[in-house]
């Protein structure tokens, strides 16, 4: 007779000090699972979110990642991802990874992408703002039609942060 056990999930965090001010950076099970612009939050349930732990290896290479980004050193991550969302959010974030460091995208053109019409522009933008690791999974580099920026979770000026990052990294 074979007993069923359901797996613990194991979530630990630690906060990197950056230009756009604190990140605490989630991992679960050894993917990292979340990014937190501060000031964080506690989870939605009230729950912890799990143990601190600056010394685990995930934690530690994505800080050091981070770091080097920030540093205009990294232009491409390369951590183990678990974004939870829904099929068509998993499906936006992939493409928002298709985005170059430096370039941006419309929502029209994610849409696009994706096989849809223009009229899916507000889908893809809901799920851009739901995006759970923004830096890494570029949400930062979708942009209105027009070339305004528009929505972004972190809000605005740290939007702008990012894009002129990478912008003045490039020359």
């Amino acid at each position: 007779m074979t007993t069923t056990r359901a797996m613990e999930m194991t979530t630990m965090w630690t906060v990197v000090e950056t230009p756009i001010d604190d990140l605490r950076v989630v991992a679960r099970d050894g993917m990292i699972a979340a990014i937190e612009f501060s000031p964080f939050r506690e989870s939605p349930s009230g729950a912890p979110i799990g143990e601190r732990d600056d010394d685990d290896p995930l934690l530690r290479e994505a800080v050091a990642q981070l770091s080097a980004y920030f540093a205009r050193d990294l232009k491409e991550f390369d951590l183990p991802l678990a974004p939870r969302g829904s099929e068509f959010q998993q499906r936006v974030w992939e493409q928002l990874r298709l985005i170059g460091y430096g370039e941006t995208a419309s929502y029209g053109e994610i849409a696009r992408r994706l096989g849809k019409s223009n009229a899916a522009s507000r889908a893809v933008g809901l799920a851009n703002g739901r995006n759970p690791i923004p830096i890494v999974i570029p949400c930062h580099r979708v942009i209105g039609a027009n070339g305004t920026l528009t929505g972004f979770a972190g809000g605005l000026p740290r939007k702008q942060t990012l894009l002129e990052l990478e912008q003045d990294a490039l020359f």
